[in-house]
């Protein structure tokens, strides 16, 4: 018997805020996990991320993001500052979290488990850019994956979340 693979639910992250939060209290949602930058060439996909949220929050759906400074120094901003840029640019209300390191030794251990085959059980893939994205199921397992220059808005990633919703 196959142990089943470990959910994001075991995880702790802080909000831009400081507050401390359990990803178990996303049970039951589906997610969209993105390391965003806001001094990135992708940046104008936050406002698709907040659309994306808009068409599924009343079907479990949520987007959760983790800005990161790992790719070209691309996120300058800290705190109340990348909060500020979000909202005021972007209208983003979806939750951003405190800037998180995604990937390398030092990377965030929700970040190692969501790019490592052998801690999620389903598939390896290490953000290569700003704007990766990963999907999970409302078990918190991961499903699938994006890269940067796929838009949130595209019907692939349409299509998959809708498939889990």
């Amino acid at each position: 018997m196959t142990e089943k693979p470990q959910s994001i639910h075991q995880f702790k992250v802080n909000l831009l805020n400081g507050t401390n939060v359990n990803l178990d209290q996303y049970k039951g949602k589906v997610l969209l996990i993105v390391n965003i930058a806001s001094a990135c060439g992708f940046v104008a996909q936050l406002q698709e991320l907040q659309e994306l949220r808009e068409s599924y929050k009343d079907r479990n759906f949520e987007v959760l993001a983790f800005p990161s400074n790992d790719f070209g120094r691309q996120e300058p901003l800290d705190g109340e500052e990348i909060s500020q840029f979000c909202q005021v640019n972007y209208g983003v209300t979806f939750p951003v979290f405190e800037k998180t390191m995604v990937r390398g030794e030092q990377a965030h251990p929700l970040f190692k488990f969501l790019a490592d085959k052998k801690l999620n059980g389903v598939l390896s893939s290490t953000p290569r850019w700003n704007f990766h994205k990963y999907l999970i199921n409302q078990n918190g397992e991961v499903v699938d994956y994006f890269y940067p220059f796929t838009k949130p808005l595209t019907s692939k990633v349409k299509k998959q979340i809708l498939r889990l919703v």
